[in-house]
């Protein structure tokens, strides 16, 4: 009977463990948005001048996932891991299987050519190694992805595909 009741009690133990560990794991994937890939490197010897350097060639690829839903982008929040941040403002609207480019330095936002810029001449994502976050307006996060270069990115290109 003792026996029974530890092999109940640890498979209640089990059961607690994983029902513990799948919000968490499930917190990544309950957006359709999510960073599709990430140009942490722009191409060239970095400058971050806003007239002559290549801020602008670095870039993140945020995609709607969604089948059916459009979202408005106006309120999420990208970060890194040192704090470096950047939060849409103003609306831009992703249809089902959309994408936008967040990219760095300064131009013309546009909805048609599916790019935001930071209006920031300087770098946001380090070319070494990072942790980029996307969080919804409500602040629950949407999607997060650590990585390296020398584990992430094999081809040394500078980019780097998530989903």
């Amino acid at each position: 009977m003792r026996k029974h009741v530890v092999t109940a009690t640890a498979v209640a133990a089990g059961t607690l463990a994983v029902l513990a560990a799948t919000p968490a794991q499930a917190a990544e994937y309950s957006s359709a948005l999510k960073i599709r890939g990430a140009q942490y490197d722009a191409p060239g010897r970095d400058s971050n001048s806003c007239s002559t350097g290549n801020t602008r060639d670095e870039y993140l690829t945020i995609k709607n996932y969604s089948s059916s839903a459009t979202i408005n982008l106006k309120g999420y929040l990208v970060k890194d891991a040192a704090g470096n941040s950047f939060r849409f403002t103003v609306s831009h609207y992703l249809q089902p299987g959309d994408y936008i480019k967040l990219r760095g330095g300064n131009g013309t936002d546009s909805d048609g050519d599916n790019v935001v810029y930071r209006d920031n001449c300087n770098f946001m994502w380090n070319n070494d190694r990072d942790t980029i976050y996307l969080y919804k307006p409500s602040g629950s996060r949407a999607d997060v992805h650590a990585y390296t270069r020398s584990a992430n990115d094999p081809d040394g290109d500078g980019y780097i595909r998530f989903h």
